[in-house]
């Protein structure tokens, strides 16, 4: 694929990984593999990615990884979910989406403390280090605090504080001060925006509003809109437009904006995503739609010829169980077919494009992380496929996406720093968490106040 540029420094590289097979992206943004290659990472950024032919096996390293037998690939992204969400994991079991936020979600979330989300994020980052994530897009509430675990822990996020018009002017000024102090923060792998929680609990001024926002200071946007068809009827009937329609009337469409899944969109919101340039991008997290029977998934296939990125997600624990982004990535492609009538869309190809490069797309990383090739950030995870349910080998594309699971990632890296290393986590004291958070849960998720931080009526 590549050799070295010209001019390596004679200084040890920071890391080398031998002898894996490299998941690959060439110009048409097809996968591909390179097998028996080496990786070479110096200053977090990746150098090289060889042959093993032409690469120089004895070069110094300060840190070596054996890759015989695993898969290197570019770090998986979550692009929308509710991290500290982990802590509500099965609280809210069969119910409808009224039920859901209107009986358990809302009034438990009225109870949330800073500590809560700083546990439950340490628990959500630990879970997405061993599922192969290296980077996640979080909306949700006391996100000083999640911004703080990241920076600790090595990951990359793209995090908004979520506000609703209920919260008044506050809640929209909060957003912005998070989203402007937060940028670049933990060395440059904190990326922010901001985030108006959805058209149907923020108003169309405070939209307007956000959308200036946007503009003046150069942030993107990441909200829920269209998440369900039934929140697309009742907009039509209520406000005569789609979701999407509202958003472009807000002027959010002429921002970079991040919708987490467009379920709902119709044919007639096509255009104006489509005019957008592939500035507004979807998050899929299919798990969630089946699991709330919801009739209709993100339409992907029509998103994708109209030039719109789709990224893939899980959403919270609180609807999804899991912040599993291997799930999602076999999810959307069983949906899909499902969902289109056509075995032959989405292939396992196309799934490990939205998962790596199109994800990184949806964002707004896509010219740093993605893939791996020199220049590239150095988000790389090793799976290894050498277990019973992913042998034999006959297309190693589909054996990623339907036969290997997260628990087959072995090593996650990010910015060339070692989180994981044969299933050990580094960055992380999850027994520690698992008992402080144990010990915070009756207070925690209490009903008996009557509060909830919002109403659910789409």
């Amino acid at each position: 694929m590549s050799s070295a540029p010209a001019g390596r420094g004679s200084a040890p590289a920071d890391l080398v990984i031998t002898g894996c097979t490299v998941l690959t992206h060439d110009d048409q943004e097809h996968i591909g593999f390179l097998e028996d290659a080496s990786i070479v990472v110096r200053d977090g950024v990746i150098e090289a990615v060889e042959v093993r032919a032409d690469a120089d096996a004895d070069a110094d390293a300060v840190e070596r990884i054996d890759g015989r037998g695993q898969v290197a690939m570019p770090g998986l992204i979550n692009c929308h979910t509710h991290a500290p969400m982990v802590a509500l994991r099965g609280l809210a079991e069969d119910l409808p989406t009224e039920a859901w936020f209107n009986d358990v979600v809302w009034p438990v979330e009225s109870n949330l403390t800073a500590k809560d989300v700083e546990l439950g994020a340490r628990l959500a980052c630990a879970e997405l280090i061993r599922g192969g994530v290296t980077c996640f897009a979080d909306h949700y509430f006391h996100m000083d605090t999640v911004a703080a675990v990241v920076a600790e822990c090595g990951l990359r996020a793209h995090l908004g504080e979520a506000y609703f018009s209920s919260q008044g002017p506050e809640g929209r000024e909060r957003s912005l001060e998070f989203a402007l102090r937060q940028r670049g923060a933990a060395d440059g792998r904190i990326t922010t925006a901001l985030a108006p929680h959805a058209p149907y609990t923020v108003t169309d001024a405070d939209l307007a509003a956000t959308a200036e926002l946007a503009r003046a200071h150069g942030l993107p946007v990441h909200l829920h809109a269209a998440e369900n068809r039934d929140q697309t009827d009742m907009s039509l009937a209520r406000h005569g437009a789609t979701p999407i329609e509202i958003l472009d009337r807000a002027g959010l469409l002429d921002t970079d904006l991040l919708i987490a899944h467009g379920t709902g969109i119709l044919d007639r919101d096509l255009p104006l995503l489509e005019r957008t340039g592939g500035r507004t991008a979807v998050a899929t997290a299919p798990r969630g739609y089946l699991k709330f029977g919801w009739p209709t998934t993100t339409p992907v296939r029509a998103l994708r010829a109209a030039g719109v990125p789709v990224g893939l997600a899980t959403d919270g624990a609180a609807s999804n169980n899991s912040l599993d982004v291997w799930e999602s990535m076999a999810l959307t492609a069983l949906v899909q077919k499902s969902s289109e009538g056509d075995p032959r869309w989405l292939t396992a190809r196309q799934a490990l494009h939205h998962a790596t490069h199109q994800s990184a797309r949806a964002v707004g990383l896509g010219a740093s992380v993605g893939s791996l090739a020199p220049g590239r950030r150095a988000d790389i995870v090793l799976v290894d496929l050498t277990g019973p349910h992913t042998q034999p080998v006959h297309d190693l594309a589909a054996t990623l996406v339907h036969s290997a699971r997260s628990a087959d990632v072995r090593t996650t890296i990010v910015d060339g720093r070692v989180l994981m290393r044969d299933r050990e986590l580094l960055t992380l004291d999850v027994p520690a968490v698992v008992r402080e958070l144990g010990e915070r849960l009756p207070g925690l998720v209490d009903r008996g106040h009557g509060r909830r931080i919002q109403q659910y009526d789409t």
